[in-house]
C-alpha cells in the first residue's frame, strides 16, 4: 500500500498568544495597559496571581534549553539570548541584519539562521513593505516585530503598567501591540498576506492593509490625544497612491472612543480594530 497523503485534506492553524479582543471576551476590565505588559499567555490571565516577571524568565530559560536546541544548532546559548533581547530594543524598527550581527559580535550568516529560528518558534514577525509601481524609492527592508509585548516588555525589563507609561520606548511597545491586533484581525478574517508597512526616505505610515488593491492605513501612537499633525503621514501616502485606492485611514492610539480628525482619518481605540 501507498501511504496516504493528506495534501487538499488538513488544514494548517498558526496560533499566536490571545489578542485583546480574546482577553476582554474573558476579562471584560482588563486595563489595556495590563495586557499589554502581561502579553497574551492565556494562564498569566486565567490566574493573575502568577508573577509575569518570573513566568517569562521561566519561559526564556524553557525555550532556551528546549526549542532553540531542537530547532537550530546554536553553540551558545548566552549569545542567542542577547541576540533575542537585541531583537526587543529594535521592535518595531526596520531590520538591519548587518547591524544587529556587529552588535552580538556574530557572522552574518549566524544573523540570518538565528532570525530565521526565532520567526520559526513564533517569537518574532517580520512585517514587508508596501510598494506599486506608483510609488518611488520605497525601502525593501521588513521591520521588526517582537510577537507578544508581554514578552517584549520582560526583556525591556518592564514590570509594571507604571513602568511601561514613563519608558522612553513606549511607543515602539505600543506599536508592536497594534501589528498583533492587526495580525489578529487579518487572521480572524480569513486574509493572509495582506498587512504591509509603507515608507520612503523620509515618511513613514505604520500599517497596510491591501484588501483586493483597496488600502486602509494606520499610524499607531501612544498617546491619547492624537491631532492633525499625527495625520501628515497618513495624508501623504494617500496622496502617492491615490484617493481612490484609499478605503479609510486612522490613527490608533489609547482613547477610548474614536473621534474624527482631520482630512476625513479618525482617532481610533484598538478595541475597534475589526
Amino acid at each position: 500500500m501507498f501511504p496516504s497523503s493528506l495534501a487538499g485534506r488538513a488544514d494548517i492553524a498558526e496560533l499566536e498568544t490571545l489578542s485583546f479582543k480574546e482577553i476582554l471576551a474573558a476579562l471584560p476590565r482588563t486595563v489595556l495597559e495590563t495586557a499589554i505588559v502581561r502579553g497574551g499567555f492565556p494562564e498569566l490571565h486565567a490566574n493573575p496571581v502568577i508573577d509575569g516577571m518570573a513566568f517569562y524568565n521561566s519561559y526564556l530559560a524553557t525555550y532556551l534549553e528546549r526549542d532553540v536546541r531542537s530547532l537550530a544548532n546554536v553553540g551558545s546559548l548566552r549569545d542567542f539570548e542577547r541576540f533575542l533581547r537585541a531583537c526587543a530594543l529594535r521592535s518595531a524598527n526596520l531590520l538591519n541584519k548587518a547591524v544587529l550581527a556587529r552588535d552580538i559580535g556574530i557572522a552574518h550568516s549566524t544573523a540570518n539562521h538565528w532570525l530565521s529560528t526565532l520567526e520559526a518558534s513564533g517569537q518574532i514577525r517580520l512585517l514587508e513593505p508596501w510598494f506599486s509601481n506608483r510609488t518611488k524609492s520605497i525601502v525593501k527592508s521588513p521591520k521588526l516585530y517582537l510577537a507578544d509585548t508581554g514578552l517584549l516588555c520582560a526583556l525591556l525589563n518592564i514590570r509594571s503598567e507604571e513602568a511601561l507609561r514613563k519608558a522612553p520606548g513606549a511607543g515602539a511597545i505600543w506599536e508592536t501591540f497594534v501589528f498583533a491586533q492587526l495580525r489578529d484581525r487579518e487572521r480572524s478574517g480569513g486574509r493572509t498576506g495582506s498587512l504591509f508597512f509603507w515608507r520612503d526616505r523620509t515618511r513613514e505610515v505604520d500599517f497596510v492593509v491591501d484588501s483586493g488593491g483597496r488600502l486602509e492605513l494606520f499610524e499607531a501612537k501612544w498617546t491619547e490625544l492624537p491631532d492633525v499633525g499625527d495625520t501628515v503621514n497618513l495624508d501623504f501616502v494617500r496622496n502617492v497612491v491615490g484617493k481612490s485606492k484609499v478605503a479609510a485611514g486612522a490613527v490608533v492610539c489609547r482613547t477610548p472612543n474614536r473621534f474624527p480628525l482631520a482630512n476625513g482619518f479618525r482617532a481610533l481605540p484598538v478595541t475597534e480594530l475589526r
